[in-house]
């Protein structure tokens, strides 16, 4: 039987967010990209963590029921949402739900909520939280929004807006992991990834 200390461990990524390809190539890990292809409508939760974590794990159990057995296989799902004024803000379904959120968001701050999930294929071991991060949106005019909204930017992301590109701009400040707003927190992956037994160096690129 192959020891743990053995495994050449790798990490496959269950999300189509080149954000979060990023931040794990930026932390030294190549990560393989499946995306899971999952209907996020079906699942419907009474809060914005309960909801994040709900989807990351199905997305990661989706890809790991795909896969191969392999000991040293880790699947990672994330998916995040905010949680805004008492609502819940995926992406939007348009520019004109994106210009409404913006109308009622600047100047105002929000939680960004990032489920987590971590499945092993072959020892069965699973490991899942939510990392939250406050974000202070600043009082942006309506010009601004415009252009934004019209740079299609905010269309494609959780909450109406990034972190790490355009909409950097139109936030104050955050309080918390800022790779968490991007879409995926190095520390608390690395945290779940101890837990699974899973050094987190043990996923670094050996290039």
């Amino acid at each position: 039987m192959q020891k743990e200390q053995d495994l050449a461990y790798r990490l496959i990524l269950a999300s189509a967010s080149p954000a979060r390809r990023q931040l794990l190539a930026a932390a030294g890990i190549d990560a393989e990209v499946m995306v899971s292809g999952v209907d996020e409508s079906v699942v419907e939760a009474e809060d914005a963590s309960s909801l994040c974590l709900a989807l990351a794990r199905m997305k990661a159990r989706t890809i790991a029921a795909q896969l191969n057995a392999d000991p040293g296989v880790v699947v990672l799902g994330c998916d995040s949402v905010l949680a805004f004024d008492g609502e819940i803000f995926g992406k939007p379904a348009n520019a004109e739900e994106a210009t409404k959120r913006w109308l009622r968001m600047r100047g105002k701050s929000g939680v960004l909520h990032t489920g987590h999930h971590l499945t092993s294929l072959v020892s069965g071991k699973q490991a899942e939280a939510v990392g939250t991060t406050t974000v202070h949106f600043a009082d942006i005019s309506d010009a601004e929004i415009e252009a934004y909204v019209a740079s299609g930017e905010p269309l494609h992301v959780a909450g109406s807006f990034t972190l790490d590109g355009r909409g950097g701009a139109f936030v104050d400040r955050i309080e918390g992991d800022p790779g968490n707003v991007i879409g995926l927190s190095l520390p608390l992956l690395r945290t779940l990834l101890a837990e699974m037994g899973v050094p987190i160096i043990e996923l670094w690129s050996k290039d």
